[in-house]
């Protein structure tokens, strides 16, 4: 059973929040998921949009996260896998491209002999 979690020690905290942001719409995209689970996201965005309908001090994040964590967890896990290797590889190509034009020093010569 391939593992759902992103392996921490390639991504910092706010790179993962980002990649499972990708992931959630990349998956709400996707025909081959069911759409009554696509409720699931649109539910924690609704509560930001009308937040008295629930009874309590809920935390707008902690519904958002509950959202798209369950989300994850109950759409196909073939699917998620799929979307997440792409993504992931998307993220490391992105970081090739940045590393080799960080080895690239644009600068002008000019003689100094007078």
């Amino acid at each position: 059973m391939p593992d759902r979690n992103i392996n921490p020690k390639k991504l910092g905290f706010v790179s993962e929040i980002a990649v499972k942001a990708k992931l959630v719409i990349r998956l709400m995209k996707d025909k081959r998921i069911n759409p009554l689970l696509k409720l699931l996201p649109f539910a924690g965005l609704l509560y930001l949009v009308f937040p008295d309908f629930l009874i309590g001090p809920i935390d707008d994040a902690a519904i958002l996260f509950a959202g798209s964590y369950l989300f994850l967890e109950v759409c196909p896990q073939a699917i998620v896998q799929e979307h997440l290797q792409a993504l992931l590889a998307e993220r490391e190509i992105e970081s090739k491209k940045v590393k080799e034009k960080d080895d690239i020093i644009e600068g002008e010569f000019h003689d100094l002999d007078e």
